[in-house]
């Protein structure tokens, strides 16, 4: 397994929109194209407490790329994501890794 953790900050004030987006359009959308989700944090204590954090898991880099270009290029995500950003946008910045488990790992 690969996982991807992928940190959204936000532009101040927006972290509950982009809260709303992911709980009621884009985790809809993710089940559409089999992008599995393997937990979604808040930061309570560090850097910014407008971050949102989430892992992705995939079997592979293809089954990532196949799937997640599948989902960025999807016009009901584009237009879902337009018009949630129509009063302002929403994430400020995104980092990602793609990250593999070690031997010892309880997450395989």
């Amino acid at each position: 397994m690969i996982y991807e953790s992928r940190v959204y900050r936000c532009v101040p004030g927006r972290l509950p929109a982009l809260l709303k987006r992911f709980e009621t359009i884009t985790l809809k959308m993710f089940e559409k194209h089999g992008i599995r989700q393997a937990g979604f944090f808040t930061t309570l204590v560090g850097a910014s407490n407008q971050e949102l954090t989430y892992f992705l898991a995939w079997e592979s880099l293809a089954e990532r790329e196949r799937k997640w270009t599948a989902f960025a290029s999807d016009p009901d995500w584009l237009a879902a994501k337009a018009e949630t950003e129509a009063d302002g946008q929403i994430v400020d910045t995104i980092t990602n890794q793609l990250l593999t488990p070690t031997a010892f790992s309880a997450v395989k």
